[in-house]
């Protein structure tokens, strides 16, 4: 599927973004963008790994899935293609 400025996958780029800012610590980006191991860890250290730490694991991939967000939003079409959908990079 092409979105309407022709970079194929970068209609992905806004949702997996917002995502990652709003619930980045459920790791819900990861799993919208294809990486289901890497949301599967992300949640699970924020369900299980936050109870045990008293909400510091929780806290430490909130920042993780904030700071994801970020930079999908931030980097361009092609960029965010190329990074996350082409080239598969599933960390920052």
């Amino acid at each position: 599927m092409t979105n309407s400025g022709g970079v194929d996958g970068a209609d992905k780029k806004i949702v997996a973004g917002i995502l990652g800012i709003l619930l980045g610590a459920l790791g819900i980006h990861k799993f919208y963008l294809g990486y289901t191991q890497e949301g599967i860890i992300m949640l699970l250290v924020c369900l299980i790994g936050g109870t045990v730490t008293c909400g510091v694991g929780a806290g430490v991939v909130g920042v993780i899935g904030l700071v994801e967000g970020i930079l999908y939003l931030t980097k361009s079409d092609e960029e965010f293609v190329s990074t996350y959908i082409t080239n598969k990079k599933p960390w920052f």
